[in-house]
């Protein structure tokens, strides 16, 4: 009986290492929910031995490598610690505002606090621009006729009296407490070392299976990429090699 898989099938990866090379003591799964496809190759260097004759009499195998590729639609921060990065993350809110709403400059002491998502705290300054998209210029204190100054701390803009009752659009970035959002600062390591992770794949149609694993496994690309009308989709390439007992691959097929 013939055996057909249909779709992009599903892909976990299980941290095994991070960054510095630390095992996981208890590595949790992270699927790449919402797959949008999934490429494994497996490939080796063909040595072929000649002589005098047109063809080979005799072909051996050398050098074999394992390349993944593949594209999710659920975006996660866990994901992209855990298989990419590899370093510190804490439960806390990072997060940007690109003010859409805009604001009125009011009279004095002419100055607009944003309202901060979440009751949470200013952390810099990304820009103002008036009603029509121009960008206005950040000065150090008193502001005149398209400026404007900004409390670093307090996150408090103030403007000209000139402009008072002008439309204005400010952009920050903020922090703010959450139990469920991921920050991290990514530090400058040394070079060769990456977070290793398990590989999981399964894909299958009416009931016949296949499933792969690839027991030891390093990303050398994350791409984020958008369009102006579509979905981000995030891909994550990565490479595997044998574990630490030389295992590299199981595969298992419903025939």
């Amino acid at each position: 009986m013939a055996m057909y898989n249909f779709g992009a099938g599903v892909l976990w990866g299980t941290p095994t290492f991070d960054a510095t090379g630390a095992a996981i003591a208890n590595p949790t799964p992270l699927m790449l929910a919402v797959t949008q496809e999934v490429s494994i190759d497996i490939q080796g260097d063909i040595k072929e031995l000649y002589g005098s004759n047109q063809f080979p009499v005799a072909v051996g195998r050398g050098k074999m490598k394992i390349t993944g590729k593949a594209k999710y639609g659920q975006f996660n921060g866990s994901v992209l610690n855990s298989l990419f990065f590899g370093q510190t993350v804490t439960s806390s809110l990072y997060s940007i505002v690109n003010d859409v709403t805009g604001a009125t400059i009011p009279t004095t002491p002419f100055a607009i606090t944003p309202s901060i998502p979440g009751s949470g705290s200013f952390a810099q300054d990304l820009g103002v621009r008036d009603a029509v998209g121009n960008p206005m210029t950040r000065v150090s204190a008193t502001p005149s006729t398209g400026q404007y100054s900004v409390n670093t701390t307090t996150g408090v803009y103030t403007f000209a009296s000139a402009d008072t009752g002008k439309l204005v659009f400010i952009n920050y970035g903020y922090t703010g407490t959450s139990t469920v959002a991921k920050t991290s600062v990514v530090q400058n390591i040394q070079m060769g070392q990456a977070p290793t992770f398990r590989a999981d794949f399964f894909n299958q149609l009416g009931g016949n299976g296949l499933a792969l694993t690839l027991f030891a496994c390093v990303s050398n690309k994350l791409a984020l990429q958008t369009k102006i009308d579509d979905f981000l989709i995030p891909e994550l390439d990565f490479s595997a090699f044998a574990d630490q007992s030389g295992n590299v691959l199981k595969w298992g097929s419903a025939q």
